[in-house]
């Protein structure tokens, strides 16, 4: 006779699981023991759970290339839902570099370690390998949680320890001798920065649309801090915006991509 518990049924010396998911009836065999048994049944809800929710469960024997899958992520996940996705599209493309090739499945904490190893060799700050690290850990995280993989090799990485180096204003004579060296398309970036300290992704992400030439403001829709402000124009910043050709939405606006400037960093680094 056929010994019944919750959700649960022994007989012939076997356990089987007996529920119903979305008004269909799960009978399958479970194991030999009740500790067995109730593992199948919390494993199989979750299986279905996943299913119902449209993840692929992992371990169906689908491999998955970590180029594609990191773009995948960077479309559908990061542009969508980051303020900072440039950063992040960044950061694929130095991923992509070290991990092309490799399946989502076969990449382990030793080829994590050895990409740290390989940027900080090619003289990568360590804040800007954390900044990769961190978009990887990112990528892994949405990996499992989108039921393409089970765990993440980068989960247990450290990152590497960051000099905190204290903040130091230029002097007038710094600012005048900085604004000599920059190039004609980096001056103004630097001149709006000195004189209203905004932070370079909020001056290259301007819009025409932003600026009060009547009212001597600059309106930030997205600050870092998630809130909006004005910020004052002085002279310096009034008639540098003014003197600027208008090619388009932006400010700052790059006529061959046909969008606007994404960086300056290697102006800037040539500048000082």
């Amino acid at each position: 006779m056929a010994k019944k518990e919750k959700n649960l049924v022994f007989k012939n010396g076997k356990w089987y699981v007996d529920f119903t998911f979305k008004y269909r009836r799960i009978r399958k065999f479970a194991g030999y023991t009740k500790e067995q048994a109730k593992n199948t049944l919390a494993k199989l809800r979750l299986e279905l759970l996943n299913e119902s929710l449209g993840f692929k469960r992992p371990g169906n024997g689908e491999r998955i290339p970590f180029e594609k899958f990191a773009n995948e992520w960077l479309e559908i996940y990061s542009k969508q839902n980051k303020r900072s996705w440039a950063r992040d599209e960044l950061s694929v493309r130095h991923l992509k570099r070290f991990f092309g090739g490799k399946m989502l499945q076969d990449i382990g904490p030793e080829d994590i370690e050895r990409f740290k190893a390989a940027r900080k060799a090619e003289g990568v700050t360590p804040a800007t390998v954390n900044r990769e690290l961190a978009c990887l850990k990112t990528i892994f995280n949405k990996a499992i949680e989108w039921g393409r993989i089970e765990s993440s090799p980068a989960a247990k990485v450290k990152k590497f320890r960051e000099q905190n180096q204290k903040e130091r204003i230029l002097t007038e004579n710094e600012a005048r001798r900085l604004l000599e060296a920059c190039s004609p398309g980096l001056k103004p970036i630097v001149t709006i920065a000195l004189n209203t300290g905004m932070r370079k992704d909020e001056i290259l992400a301007l819009k025409w649309d932003n600026v009060d030439f009547a009212k001597a403001h600059i309106f930030i829709e997205d600050s870092k801090s998630g809130r909006s402000r004005y910020v004052p124009m002085n002279i310096q910043v009034y008639e540098t915006l003014k003197s600027l050709p208008r090619k388009g939405d932006y400010i700052f606006f790059n006529p061959e991509t046909k969008d606007r400037v994404k960086d300056v960093k290697t102006a800037f680094q040539a500048a000082c």
